[in-house]
């Protein structure tokens, strides 16, 4: 079992994003306290849970999955990362950063083989670079996620995992609130 004694961030895939799975915040912040969870809030709209869950920590995340399907019928992946697993992640970008909102940190639901990390290389990038490290994908888009070469998500269904991606200023964030 997990330890619930430090503050987590839940990241939820793709919500509020085109126009498909409308989750207001609010409702979600309310959710999270329903199912036992301390010190709740979140961070812009794409689905950025900060809190301290209660027992398990993948258990919390399972059991907001199935909340958030069960209240706004839609499922999304919820990926729980620790402070120090944000820290982890942002002290490894491989990529020079010339602007934090082109580089991007992918959570990923579990650490891809190496396998499939090769099988991988070969998907078209354009100007744009990745990387794998552990169960986090790291891009930096040339011209910025709007004009990507890359398509982030014939990567991922290469990769063989799903994944929810957070520019650096938003995983900075991250890191300064659950730090406070």
């Amino acid at each position: 079992m997990v330890s619930n004694a430090e503050p987590h961030a839940f990241l939820l895939r793709a919500v509020n994003v085109g126009g498909t799975a409308k989750l207001p915040m609010a409702e979600l912040r309310a959710l999270a306290a329903e199912l036992g969870a301390s010190d709740v809030s979140t961070y812009i709209a794409s689905g950025n849970l900060l809190c301290t869950p209660p027992g398990d920590v993948g258990g919390f995340a399972a059991a907001l999955e199935y909340a958030v399907e069960q209240r706004f019928g839609f499922r999304r992946e919820v990926i729980a990362r620790s402070l120090s697993d944000l820290r982890a992640a942002r002290d490894a970008h491989p990529f020079t950063v010339a602007n934090p909102a082109f580089s991007y940190i992918t959570f990923l639901t579990a650490e891809p083989s190496r396998a499939e990390v090769q099988s991988a290389a070969d998907v078209p990038t354009g100007d744009d670079e990745w990387a794998v490290i552990g169960r986090e994908l790291h891009v930096r888009y040339e011209r910025g996620a709007s004009q990507a070469g890359l398509n982030t998500d014939a990567l991922l269904r290469r990769l063989g995992v799903a994944g929810t991606a957070r520019n650096l200023r938003t995983v900075d964030e991250q890191i300064r609130r659950l730090s406070a």
